[in-house]
């Protein structure tokens, strides 16, 4: 964070002839108009998240702009050109259908160009899942994708992916972050050399098509029975899931058309975000009126997907990322089983998931791995565990990864397995929510709740931290009046039982997260967001449940020990 001083420099130094006219043009509208708007643009450099950088686009180091992401990808070329100083170096490059995406993702392919670095760019608009799979496909070092995912369209942000394919993780992360913050906005090379900017074939998109195909399909009886309706939310799916589930053999699949256009401005919702409600509810209704069996909606770079069901009354509703992930997690689990399960064989989710997952785990007798909280981090988990086969996992934010030939959330091959359990349910004359609450008696009803609270600019960083603070300093004894027998905090790395005073390492790389566990297993998560202005805290509690018309007085049970714990944290 910059004094006052810093700031006003900062300013000076973009009013230089280093930066074009058209930038500078921008910065002194933006000194006569809005003097707020204006130090949050230059009070601090934006930084890497949990996703890469996201943030607001406009003219400053706080903000997208040519600059700070030609900064980073100078930056990103100094660095491979050391980690790997005889190779000939290659990235793959894709954008969503934000604004600038296409422009910014030239300005990027120009800059690795102009370092002889090969950059393989998309003719146009496509997922972050065929992102992650190219680079691989194409044995390129990195990868960039230039997406805010299901930010709203004032926002852009740029994904740094490795080798692997999966997002940079510890410690290139960082290696990265310092040659980025070694270099002078003068110190970019800005033109390209054509020589080096080769457009992806259409050939690789067939290859990520096939691929999803392989991985999402197991056969499902009379899928022309399966009633579909798909929203892209005006983003990238609409380029790989209607082919997909075409290959598949899903004959009825219904696009809502008012939403099929790729647009920047997603002109029919408030936040093209399929973790809210509201952003499916043209899909809803359609799904309504046409009697679906199955909704889909995915945010705009296609990495996260909603899904909606029908529900106990045969209405459609939406799953929750912890319901949509323990249904496909256990779909997949079925279906390793008949092949023969191993004990090198695994599944991952994240400390702010379901724990309903490790249970799972424990009943097919295989490993549960639960990473940190981005996918990034289930990733780097395949990555350190070659010897071990994984089967799929996902988080609680609508994020799900079938098998590992995509190192990311993948909406994509998601959306043909949710397909694909659907039909095998209505086969058997059952809903997918009727097999989630005979998971849940077989397991436990667990029951998930995330309040997300924006606090933005300077001040709302500060608050967030002050609210982070007092949770270390005083943590809470009781939750819904159940005793908390665990604090992990994972910025120290250590899990204190408040009731004996052990305390015991946590085996995770250091993040800034809280995490309190009752006697009874109830939980709840604190923890700033990486890529927005938020702070998120998540809460899970469960109960036993014996029988299945029992789930609706045990849901109401359970949501009110959720609001129980939500008045106590005062949200």
């Amino acid at each position: 964070m910059k004094h006052a001083t810093n700031i006003n420099n900062e300013i000076a130094k973009w009013q230089t002839e280093v930066f074009d006219l058209e930038t500078r043009e921008a910065l002194y509208k933006l000194e006569q108009q809005d003097t707020a708007a204006l130090e949050d643009a230059f009070y601090k450099d934006l930084e890497f998240g949990t996703g890469g950088m996201r943030g607001l686009m406009g003219v400053g180091p706080n903000r997208i702009n040519k600059y700070t992401l030609g900064r980073n990808t100078q930056g990103i070329s100094n660095y491979l050109k050391k980690k790997y100083p005889t190779k000939a170096l290659s990235v793959a490059i894709a954008y969503d259908c934000r604004h600038q995406s296409d422009h910014l993702a030239q300005i990027v392919a120009a800059v690795f160009s102009a370092n002889s670095i090969t950059a393989h760019l998309f003719p146009a608009l496509r997922t972050t899942p065929a992102l992650s799979f190219s680079l691989k496909y194409l044995n390129c070092q990195a990868g960039i994708v230039l997406t805010a995912s299901h930010n709203p369209p004032e926002y852009n942000g740029y994904k740094v992916y490795w080798t692997d394919g999966g997002q940079i993780v510890p410690p290139e992360d960082q290696e990265i972050i310092n040659e980025i913050n070694a270099i002078d906005f003068n110190d970019i090379s800005f033109t390209p050399n054509e020589s080096f900017i080769k457009i992806i074939p259409e050939t690789v998109d067939q290859a990520f098509i096939a691929e999803s195909f392989k991985a999402g399909s197991f056969n499902a009886p009379n899928k022309g029975n399966l009633k579909i309706v798909f929203t892209p939310l005006h983003g990238t799916s609409i380029t790989a899931i209607p082919a997909v589930l075409e290959k598949a053999g899903y004959t009825q699949l219904h696009i809502v058309a008012e939403q099929a256009t790729p647009d920047g401005n997603f002109p029919t919702v408030a936040s093209p975000n399929p973790e809210e409600p509201a952003a499916l509810a043209m899909a809803l209704d359609q799904g309504e009126a046409m009697g679906s069996d199955i909704v889909i909606g995915t945010d705009p770079d296609s990495d996260r997907l909603g899904v909606a069901v029908r529900n106990l009354e045969g209405r459609l509703a939406l799953l929750n990322g912890n319901q949509c992930m323990v249904l496909m997690t256990a779909f997949l689990l079925e279906k390793r089983k008949v092949q023969g399960i191993f004990n090198t064989d695994f599944i991952a989710s994240t400390i702010v998931s379901t724990p309903m997952m490790e249970v799972m785990a424990a009943d097919y007798g295989i490993e549960c791995k639960t990473t940190l909280t981005g996918f990034k981090w289930i990733a780097h988990a395949i990555k350190k565990h070659p010897q071990q086969h994984f089967i799929g996992g996902g988080e609680e934010s609508f994020g799900f990864m079938v098998g590992d030939f995509v190192r990311d959330k993948d909406a994509v091959t998601a959306s043909l397995l949710a397909c694909e359990m659907a039909a095998f349910a209505k086969a058997k004359g059952v809903t997918l929510f009727q097999t989630l609450i005979g998971l849940y008696q077989k397991y436990g009803c667990y029951q998930e709740h995330l309040v997300a609270i924006t606090k933005k600019g300077k001040e709302g960083g500060l608050q967030i931290q002050n609210m982070m603070k007092s949770l270390r300093e005083n943590p809470p004894k009781e939750l819904a009046g159940e005793k908390v027998v665990w604090a992990h905090d994972y910025e120290k790395g250590v899990a204190l039982n408040l009731i004996n005073g052990e305390r015991l390492p946590i085996d995770l790389p250091l993040s800034n997260v809280l995490i309190f566990t009752t006697e009874n297993g109830s939980k709840m998560a604190a923890r700033p967001s990486g890529t927005e202005p938020k702070i998120k805290f998540y809460i899970s509690v469960n109960a036993g449940l014996t029988k299945a018309e029992d789930y609706p007085e045990t849901k109401v049970l359970l949501d009110q020990k959720i609001n129980a714990i939500l008045k106590e944290i005062e949200l």
